[in-house]
Parts: C-alpha cells; sequence; structure tokens
C-alpha cells in the first residue's frame, strides 16, 4: 500500500491516532466551519470495513440507530441502486445486489407500507435489471421493481438556485415516495473521476445528456438542491478503479471491502473518493456542492463511526 492510501484509510477508519487533520489539511474549505451538520442517526457516517457485505451493512444501520430513523411505519420509499449496465454482479458496474435486498428488508422490517426499485439505466433496462441480479434480490425481498426509462414516467420540476442545471423531468417515484434511499457503487468514471452518491442522482432523470453538454459536474451538484436523498448507502466492496462506469473486464476491480452511509451526500462521496484514493476537492462536483453549501467535504467535523469486522 502507499503511503498516501495508508494515511488515506488510517483517517477514515481511525486504524492510527493523530493522522486525520494532517491529511486532510490540504482540502479543508475555509467556511467548513460554518456549516450545521446534516445529522440523521446517531453518527454523521458510518464507516464498516469487513468481507461480508450484508453484515456490514447490518452493523453500519444498527451504529446509526437503525432504519427506522428514516422510514416510519405506513411510509413509502424508493431505493435507487445504480443498475445501469447490463453485466453480472461479479463485474462490480452496478451496486451489489445483496446489499440492495438487505436495504428492503430493513425498510420493511422498519414499517414502510411499500418499497420501490428503479434506475433510468443505460443498457437495456429489462437485461440490466436481470442480469445485474438487482430484480430478483429486490423481488426476493419483498419490493416491486418499475421501470425507469420510459418518458411518460417522468415529471417537470425547476430548481431554484441552480447554476446551469435550472429544470429537469424527474421520475415519478422520487415525487411520489415518503422517504428516498440512494445506493450507489464507488467507482471510476471517465467524465467526472468517480461517480458515487452524487453522481448516482442521475439515474432519476430523463435528460443526461443536457448534464454532459452543460457542464457536468455543475449540474451534477445543482440537482441536489432539488432533492437529496434521505439516506445514501455506498457500496465500496469491490471497486471499478478504471474503464468506468461500465469496465472492460474483472482487471478494472480492486477489493476495498468498505460500506459508508450518511445523511449527508457530499460526506458519503468524500469518504468514499478517500478510499477510492482521491482527494475529494479533486473531483469536481464534490468541489462544487461544498461551495454551494450542499453537505461537508471536510471530515474532520463529523462524528464518524469507524467499525472494522
Amino acid at each position: 500500500m502507499e503511503r498516501r492510501d495508508f494515511i488515506r484509510k488510517s483517517f477514515l477508519y481511525g486504524a492510527v491516532a493523530g493522522l486525520g487533520t494532517s491529511a486532510l489539511g490540504s482540502f479543508t474549505p475555509a467556511l467548513a466551519g460554518l456549516r450545521p451538520h446534516i445529522t440523521k442517526g446517531n453518527y454523521d457516517l458510518a464507516a464498516v470495513r469487513g468481507t461480508d457485505l450484508v453484515a456490514m451493512f447490518e452493523s453500519a444501520m444498527q451504529e446509526m440507530g437503525g432504519m427506522s430513523q428514516w422510514v416510519k411505519p405506513g411510509q413509502t420509499v424508493v431505493v435507487k441502486p445504480n443498475i445501469g449496465w447490463d453485466v453480472i454482479p461479479d463485474r462490480a458496474a452496478n451496486t451489489n445486489p445483496e446489499l440492495v435486498g438487505a436495504v428492503v428488508r430493513h425498510c420493511l422490517q422498519a414499517g414502510a407500507s411499500r418499497v420501490t426499485v428503479f434506475d433510468h439505466t443505460c443498457d437495456n433496462w429489462r437485461r440490466s435489471y436481470e442480469n445485474s441480479g438487482i430484480e430478483k434480490a429486490a423481488r426476493d425481498a419483498g419490493a416491486r421493481i418499475v421501470p425507469g426509462n420510459f418518458e411518460r414516467n417522468y415529471r417537470d420540476i425547476t430548481i431554484p438556485g441552480a447554476v446551469r442545471l435550472k429544470d429537469a423531468k424527474v421520475h415519478e417515484q422520487i415525487l411520489e415516495n415518503d422517504v428516498f434511499i440512494n445506493v450507489p457503487v464507488l467507482k471510476h468514471h471517465s467524465s467526472t473521476r468517480l461517480t458515487i452518491a452524487m453522481k448516482n442522482l442521475m439515474g432519476i432523470v430523463w435528460d443526461r445528456r443536457y448534464w454532459h453538454r452543460n457542464d457536468l459536474n455543475q449540474c451534477i451538484a445543482d440537482f441536489c438542491l432539488y432533492r437529496k436523498p434521505d439516506l445514501n448507502i455506498v457500496d465500496a466492496m469491490l471497486v471499478m478503479t478504471r474503464n468506468g462506469p461500465r469496465g472492460t473486464s474483472t482487471a478494472d476491480l480492486v477489493r476495498k471491502n468498505s460500506l459508508l452511509v450518511s445523511s449527508d451526500i457530499v460526506a458519503v462521496d468524500a469518504a468514499s473518493a478517500m478510499i477510492f484514493g482521491e482527494e475529494p476537492a479533486n473531483v469536481g462536483h464534490l468541489a462544487i456542492a461544498e461551495r454551494m453549501n450542499i453537505g461537508n467535504l471536510d471530515l474532520t467535523k463529523l462524528n464518524i463511526q469507524r467499525v472494522y469486522m
């Protein structure tokens, strides 16, 4: 392991005392101390390392106070994984299906009256849903599955305060459900360096081409002014470190054995970036989101629970 990777991981998981401030000093934002924490649950962020993803999720939710912190009896929930690609789970282009199933079960156990899973896929949606393993895992856990690839299911919205993305068409499931849970996979992206929680929201809008033509990083940040997820759960177990977002083979993958949970979409992306080996401030949409007061980029300001399994 390179020294800089060791320092990043030591800070995030607390393996070596005293490294956190020095490791993050190069990107500590001047205004971070003025921004209130976005706290829901027992901690601002839970970071878990282990080898059993479902057990890691169970541990993270226990530390955060349980899914009942976000889902109340009778509420409806929409879960948004990354299901963008027609590839099998071992390629790590999509969210791990076992994690999606576990999230659905926790929502239903918390009393959700309905859980819906969907994504606006890049590849053929039927094949992506099937070959990712997510459709079966979600159905087996008790969720309903709806497609995200038909324009008739999108509604026009406006985004007050946006710089570039002032309006969009958003899938009706985001508008109609009480709770929105975002379950991305951490991986490389050729256009934005990384795709994690913030960029995963591109799967709930219709016209993604507009974003690519009009300052993609700014559009990603702008959209968060309209609707941030209530909870973000990042699959950082098997990570695509190159040729993203679809990948070319298992040679693109590195095992990171991590899971992160937070209500703060910027913080969870910053922590995930560190696991990837990237300075969060070097990821364009994260730096923009921090300047727009969307969330916390400076992890030293947060109450983080670190768990080894």
